[in-house]
């Protein structure tokens, strides 16, 4: 695993900063449509991916694209794609299709307002609950938010290393602001990257979805010499539908443990000025840069705030907010929703802590100054 060290300095859109993190990563296949506002994914991977051996089509729409996603990764190629609000919708039955085959893959959704065609050209923070529970059925999933252009570069190596490890779809949530904001900063000329485990048995031995210690069985490439089934049904050890209980509980209840085994790896978040904080804010994507800004004029104002950002939304990091909210008073969280992400922070909350959400729909980002009045308000 190499380690990261100082880079160029280089100017960058959130999207841009998206696309270098992919390519970083070793993303060679993009399989997308057009949308906005994550069109520049899309463009930019088209000119770059090809001068390094890479592939990048343009698909007739977002279900097929997922699917092309889908079928790079068993090919053994890193993949993604990247899309909003309604292209993200389109997606959904395939996503859980690669849940259930435990394909690999990374899915951008840069969010807008909606729903429908909403509000093409504006940020929101909607599709928080779908990236969690669009597709149907009962699985875990892994989401992340960016809040910078710097997150959109190192988050999105996360994600794919998380993928990767993991053998799991992995969604990046994005917004408008995020995503067309210019920021300066570093990047890695070196950092960790992580593959997918590989086989180490003959083809005759090869058992593709067997339990191991890390619930994560080795995945062979198509056209390696590994022939296994790939199916969207419910499947034994083989990779061959089966309707067994005692097949599919041990099937299903692995999903799930190896994401909560890795949940030390998974669970990602930022805190600021949380030590000492009575008030404390709970943020992500675009609005925890406003929520920073807020704590730091409210502790001019000799308030004791302080700001959580959520990086991994899903699963959900329960024991960072836990211990946010046994050490306040009260907490706010601000939303371009109605209040998507307070209801969890509410489920888990088991103390007096007061959970005061934010919520804007208007397709304008949260300010400042909405947040510090909000801090002002608490008594």
């Amino acid at each position: 695993m190499r380690k990261k060290s100082p880079g160029k300095v280089r100017l960058l859109q959130g999207n841009e900063a998206v696309v270098e993190g992919a390519l970083a990563a070793g993303c060679r296949f993009f399989a997308g449509y057009p949308i906005t506002p994550a069109s520049e994914i899309s463009e930019i991977l088209s000119i770059r991916l090809p001068r390094i051996g890479g592939t990048f089509i343009q698909m007739e729409d977002e279900i097929a694209s997922m699917g092309a996603v889908i079928g790079a990764s068993l090919a053994g190629v890193k993949s993604m794609t990247a899309t909003s609000g309604p292209g993200f919708s389109l997606m959904q039955e395939n996503l859980g299709y690669a849940c259930i085959a435990e394909v690999p893959c990374v899915v951008v959704n840069v969010m807008r307002g909606g729903p429908s065609t909403g509000l093409p050209t504006h940020p929101s923070q909607g599709d928080v609950m779908q990236a969690r529970w669009g597709t149907h059925g009962d699985h875990p999933v892994i989401v992340l938010a960016v809040s910078s252009v710097k997150d959109c570069f190192d988050i999105t190596v996360k994600a794919f290393n998380l993928s990767e490890a993991f053998r799991v779809p992995v969604i990046i949530l994005s917004d408008e602001v995020v995503a067309h904001t210019r920021e300066s900063f570093a990047l890695p000329e070196a950092l960790p990257v992580i593959d997918r485990p590989k086989p180490n048995m003959p083809p005759e031995w090869y058992i593709p979805y067997a339990d191991n210690s890390r619930g994560v069985p080795p995945m062979a490439a198509f056209g390696e010499g590994y022939r296994y089934h790939v199916t969207g049904l419910i499947h034994d050890v083989r990779g061959f539908p089966t309707e067994r209980a005692d097949e599919i509980d041990p099937f299903m209840k692995r999903l799930f443990r190896k994401i909560t085994q890795g949940f030390e790896e998974i669970i990602l978040s930022d805190s600021y000025m949380t030590e000492d904080a009575d008030v404390c804010v709970i943020a992500y994507g675009s609005v925890a840069r406003s929520a920073r800004r807020a704590v730091v004029e409210a502790r001019a104002k000799g308030l004791k705030a302080g700001m959580l950002q959520l990086i991994t939304l899903f699963p959900f990091p329960r024991h960072v907010v836990e211990e946010v909210l046994a050490g306040c008073r009260a907490v706010i969280v601000p939303e371009m929703n109605m209040g998507q992400i307070s209801r969890e922070v509410k489920r888990v909350n088991s103390t007096d802590c007061r959970v005061v959400k934010h919520n804007r729909i208007d397709g304008g980002l949260i300010t400042p100054g909405e947040i510090l009045g909000r801090i002002l308000e608490i008594k």
